[in-house]
């Protein structure tokens, strides 16, 4: 359901963002300021409507690269005033799309109106006929964050969690729930709703972003966060999800020491360390709540192998003269 039509393709006119502080903190919208967003979206269609006109949803263009700009303290963010796409009612191609963000802004309502929570997840499955795949609904909710300025945790809406988190850590969760991953034997999962959590506690001296979850079970089986120093280790086990980007971040903002990453030497781990370092295209309109511009990188680097080879070549030959 994506729109390749002319009836979609960028709009001429510029959408402003909502600022952000400097600091990169996020700030929690109030349920108030969503509603009013949500209703301001619906009086603009009925108003249309109710001149005789085809209803528009006007939202910036995530993906074009005109729109993205870089900067050391954030990484990659939506410049102040982009170019926008329009999602319109009376086009073939755009009109299924246009009646499921009117379809999940509904939803967010009810659930901003009665406080409830829900992942992208549970919306898909509320009708999976309708929305048709997950990947679907993703888009679209990040559309309407998009649209309206507002992160998504403030729609009420949580990402399914797939990173842990483990070491020198303690933390109390919106519910009350409180969080020793000091005393656990095995990792913790990052929790759903990272904005949430409060009176995080820790003596850690760095923090440790690992790759793969393999790696980060290796060195918790052997006790790494302990008997080097005291340490956090966080992993999103592959290309991380919202939460666990989050947490980093929210680690970064409370304790303020290095983070350190342990990635594969290839273009993947590569890709992934920038995407906690310095975010994505996809998210650039959420980037001050989501990057970690200070990030290092820990171990081989590809010009490693380079400088290292004549010794590689050297043991090799030794190796030979001497079997």
């Amino acid at each position: 359901m994506e729109e390749h039509s002319a009836c979609s393709v960028p709009a001429g006119s510029k959408i402003a963002f909502r600022e952000t502080s400097p600091s990169g903190h996020e700030s929690h919208v109030p349920s108030s300021e969503v509603l009013e967003a949500i209703e301001n979206v619906i009086k603009d269609v009925l108003k249309s409507l109710a001149q005789k006109k085809a209803p528009v949803l006007t939202l910036a263009n995530r993906s074009d690269w005109r729109n993205i700009e870089f900067k050391d303290s954030v990484g990659l963010q939506m410049i102040p005033r982009s170019t926008t796409r329009q999602i319109r009612s009376d086009c073939p191609s755009s009109a299924p799309r246009f009646a499921l963000m009117l379809k999940i802004l509904s939803m967010i309502y009810k659930m901003v109106q009665s406080n409830t929570y829900a992942t992208k997840r549970d919306i898909y499955y509320s009708d999976t006929l309708l929305f048709g795949s997950q990947s679907i609904v993703d888009n679209i909710i990040n559309d309407i964050s998009c649209m309206l300025q507002i992160p998504r945790r403030s729609l009420h809406i949580l990402s399914t969690t797939k990173g842990f988190v483990a070491g020198n850590l303690s933390y109390t969760e919106e519910d009350g729930t409180k969080v020793n991953c000091t005393w656990s034997a095995t990792a913790v999962t990052v929790p759903s709703n990272v904005q949430g959590i409060k009176n995080l506690i820790s003596h850690a001296k760095f923090i440790l972003i690992v790759e793969k979850d393999a790696t980060f079970q290796r060195l918790l089986d052997d006790d790494f966060c302990t008997k080097l120093s005291p340490c956090i280790m966080i992993t999103g086990r592959g290309i991380p999800d919202l939460n666990t980007r989050l947490m980093v971040r929210k680690l970064w903002d409370v304790f303020q020491i290095p983070i350190f990453t342990l990635m594969d030497a290839d273009p993947h781990g590569v890709e992934i360390m920038c995407i906690y370092k310095y975010g994505s295209v996809s998210m650039s309109f959420e980037a001050h709540h989501l990057t970690v511009p200070s990030i290092k990188w820990l171990g081989l680097l590809p010009s490693d192998l380079e400088r290292t080879n004549p010794i590689i070549c050297n043991l090799d030959t030794f190796y030979e003269d001497n079997s």
